[in-house]
């Protein structure tokens, strides 16, 4: 048996259809998926656990406290949800690129 793991990050320009990937050893499996909104990370999250019976989601900073709550909520107690967050220099490193980027705009 794997651990299996969805990593979900917001993107504004997203396709959650298209902008997915799998990587897999043989005790782990961690699938990416791209998504334009909390709407669709949470429709992601239920499919891949409906689908892939996933242990646990890593979301990225873009997603709030309350994010976080309904998914965990939504997915129920056997999947875990965390969150990934740096410090504030790499916060701040991370939001210019993604000014750069056109990301807000």
């Amino acid at each position: 048996m794997k651990f299996k793991s969805l990593l979900i990050a917001e993107a504004p320009d997203a396709d959650k259809e298209e902008d997915k990937a799998e990587i897999e050893t043989g005790k782990y499996q961690l699938f990416v998926n791209l998504v334009r909104s909390k709407e669709e990370a949470l429709e992601v999250s239920e499919k891949y656990k409906k689908e892939h019976s996933i242990d646990s989601v890593m979301l990225c900073p873009g997603f709030d406290h309350e994010d976080v709550a309904e998914i965990s909520e939504r997915l129920g107690e056997d999947v875990g949800v965390t969150v990934a967050r740096g410090d504030g220099p790499s916060g701040q490193i991370a939001k210019k690129a993604m000014e750069e980027a056109g990301w807000f705009s």
